[in-house]
């Protein structure tokens, strides 16, 4: 990866895919809440039990699960529009009014005698939002070359937040003054913002590389396809290449590094992510009021994180990639003992913003890289499937160690829990140390004269 000059790596913010990007990941935030929080407080607001609201968080296994049905997005063309508008936007699209239906369809229905119906339609809208969710970040790997990966995804992180803003504030603000039926109809015609910008952009490039055609038809080999006749040989024949090759590939193109590489995409979140999960209940429990959180997080977390997100952009059009993705290990695990500090202090609002706004930058710059480091990893053959495992990967078993973050800090309060929740990042440090090693060792064997 070339490294640009610090005028270079601030001007790629001005190029027309870039910002195309921030309507895009408007697109993709919005749907996100508006299948759970924002419809949680319908339905209670609704006199819904909350025993039935609970069930409505499996909603989010869908996220959980896209990668079995990104193959098909990665292969499969759709009639007439594939031809129209080329793979990947012809699938943007079908998601896209698939979710802009799904608001439409949620916004006439009545949760006190219709939440059988309600509950099918939020299933829905969230498939149709994972399934946008595996295109967009396709037509993002593939639309612009290595460099600009990172600011690619500070500008999706851009829109994201903007809409989750949009379908949580401004949600709430019209079901207050109108109601909660014109809420989810004013969402849906949010979704216009997405659907005119996939009809404005211009198709990724997806080529298929030599090397994997012919990969492709060893493993075909391996398994017997060419034995079989008829649509069984047809469907071997696809199950072959758009499920089983993205795997191969990914270890074939590395070898013994993949596995490093694995570890640090399972790792890299998970002191982010841990802290995460506890870090509203510590600001109760310290004695700030919801508004003082709220309006602390709202303004300094939403621009610090866009700004983290920015930086990173830049840092690694400036320096390459693993400099910063070693920064944002760094930051991450560090910023985490600040709220050692917070834990030990008085309630004090101006150090309460200094370490959220510190929290939030160091985030906002991991999570730019860190997307930028997954997309680097993909074969354009296999962009869909690939990435959508590696987002699996990095947000598992973060959530699984969650879970207990609860009986951390009820066994041993909250600066130990803190405490674990930095330590938790050095592995991934270390992975990037290792990594960075390794590629140094590739790159002297390459320039070595044999």
């Amino acid at each position: 990866m070339t490294e640009h000059s610090w005028k270079q790596s601030f001007s790629a913010y001005f190029r027309p895919k870039i910002l195309g990007m921030s309507f895009l990941g408007f697109s993709a935030g919005l749907p996100f809440l508006l299948v759970f929080s924002t419809l949680s407080a319908w339905l209670r607001d609704s006199g819904v039990t909350l025993s039935v609201i609970g069930f409505f968080s499996w909603v989010g296994l869908t996220y959980s699960i896209k990668v079995i049905w990104a193959p098909i997005v990665d292969r499969l063309p759709l009639p007439f529009l594939t031809r129209l508008l080329g793979k990947r936007r012809s699938w943007m699209l079908l998601a896209q009014v698939g979710i802009s239906a799904g608001l439409m369809t949620l916004a006439e229905l009545n949760p006190q005698l219709e939440i059988e119906l309600i509950a099918v339609t939020a299933v829905w809208i969230a498939f149709c939002s994972a399934t946008q969710d595996i295109v967009i970040d396709a037509y993002r790997i593939e639309a612009i070359e290595p460099e600009y990966q990172a600011a690619m995804a500070a500008m999706y992180v851009f829109g994201y937040r903007v809409a989750l803003l949009v379908s949580g504030a401004g949600a709430f603000y019209i079901a207050e003054y109108i109601g909660w039926n014109a809420a989810y109809s004013a969402m849906a015609l949010c979704m216009f913002i997405g659907i005119m910008a996939t009809l404005l952009s211009s198709e990724s490039k997806h080529p298929i590389k030599q090397q994997t055609t012919e990969l492709e038809n060893k493993i075909e080999t391996a398994l017997g396809v060419q034995a079989l006749r008829g649509i069984l040989q047809r469907l071997s024949d696809w199950f072959s290449d758009a499920v089983i090759s993205p795997f191969a590939d990914f270890f074939v193109r590395n070898g013994k590094t993949g596995l490093w590489i694995l570890a640090l995409i399972a790792l890299y979140k998970m002191s982010d992510i841990t802290m995460g999960v506890m870090a509203n209940p510590f600001y109760l429990d310290l004695g700030y009021s919801k508004t003082e959180i709220a309006d602390v997080s709202k303004i300094f977390g939403f621009f610090m994180t866009i700004f983290g997100a920015a930086l990173g952009g830049v840092l690694v059009i400036r320096y390459g990639l693993m400099k910063p993705l070693l920064l944002g290990a760094v930051l991450v695990a560090s910023t985490n003992l600040l709220f050692v500090l917070l834990a030990r202090s008085e309630p004090n609002l101006q150090l309460l913003a200094i370490v959220i706004s510190a929290d939030n930058l160091s985030g906002g710059i991991a999570t730019s890289v860190f997307i930028a480091y997954l997309s680097s990893l993909t074969n354009s053959a296999y962009t869909a499937t690939q990435y959508a495992l590696f987002s699996s990967l990095m947000t598992l078993p973060a959530k699984l160690m969650g879970g207990a973050s609860g009986l951390i800090v009820d066994a041993y309060g909250y600066a130990m829990f803190f405490l674990y929740a930095s330590s938790v990042g050095l592995p991934a440090i270390f992975l990037v140390l290792v990594l960075m090693h390794l590629q140094n060792d590739t790159k002297k064997a390459q320039n070595t004269p044999s």
